[in-house]
């Protein structure tokens, strides 16, 4: 099966205008996530999804392909739907381009079970949340069945604890893997009742009966949102570089 990776990633920010190209040791942060695509192996082609000049001419510097899209895009899955309806693949990934610590690791993780299962029409990650992040809205949770499919993404803490905890809660990464067709019928959908309300776009596949197979991984430090997150992000990968 064909895999794209997709990078979706944009100069204007409202706390980080320009964030996508903000020096990190060196390189724009855009192409350190880059970087993580081309090494996890599951790529047959991986491309920034811009809709800025200066990020598309940043990109061809350290020789990533971009593509440009649309200005008016209501979330990072319809630029990602915009690409998938130019580029064709049977898998597409959603790596967010403010997410440098992002690892190879990860990204294969998030596309195998479609790479291998044309079964499934979208793959996320989780991993166990720690408690000092439940009760963060900003931490997404999901609840899954017994086959490992997503019953409901959260900003609430769910399940909710009306007896002990036997299971751990899970914390969701965002990273998304689709096939063609569920991301353009995404395109074509409207935005649901559950989207609206917890501002998660994924509830719009789950509302109209897409299942999202969640697969075990290891979420990111930090992603970066703020110029003082980029130095965060900047201190530990010169950790990581010194062995520390």
């Amino acid at each position: 099966m064909r895999c794209a990776i997709v990078i979706p990633a944009r100069m204007a920010s409202t706390r980080f205008p320009g964030k996508p190209l903000c020096d990190i040791l060196g390189k724009p942060m855009v192409q350190w996530v880059w970087e993580a695509a081309q090494a996890s192996g599951v790529a047959d082609k991986v491309l920034v999804a811009t809709p800025d000049d200066e990020i598309a001419e940043a990109c061809r510097t350290f020789g990533a392909e971009a593509i440009l899209t649309s200005l008016d895009h209501q979330t990072g899955t319809d630029r990602i739907a915009e690409v998938a309806a130019k580029v064709q693949a049977d898998v597409y990934v959603n790596v967010q381009g403010d997410e440098p610590l992002m690892t190879a690791a990860a990204i294969e993780a998030c596309a195998r079970p479609l790479l291998d299962d044309a079964g499934i029409q979208m793959g996320s990650l989780y991993c166990e949340c720690p408690e000092r992040d439940f009760g963060d809205p900003a931490v997404v949770k999901v609840v899954t069945d017994v086959l490992g499919f997503a019953l409901y993404f959260s900003r609430h803490c769910i399940p909710f604890a009306r007896n002990a905890r036997v299971v751990p809660v899970k914390k969701h990464i965002g990273l998304y893997a689709y096939t063609r067709d569920a991301l353009l019928a995404f395109a074509r959908l409207p935005m649901g009742f559950l989207e609206k309300a917890e501002s998660l776009e994924q509830l719009r596949f789950l509302e109209n009966g897409v299942g999202i197979y969640m697969a075990a991984g290891t979420g990111t430090e930090l992603a970066v949102d703020t110029p003082e997150q980029a130095l965060q992000v900047q201190a530990i990968l010169e950790a990581r570089q010194g062995g520390l």
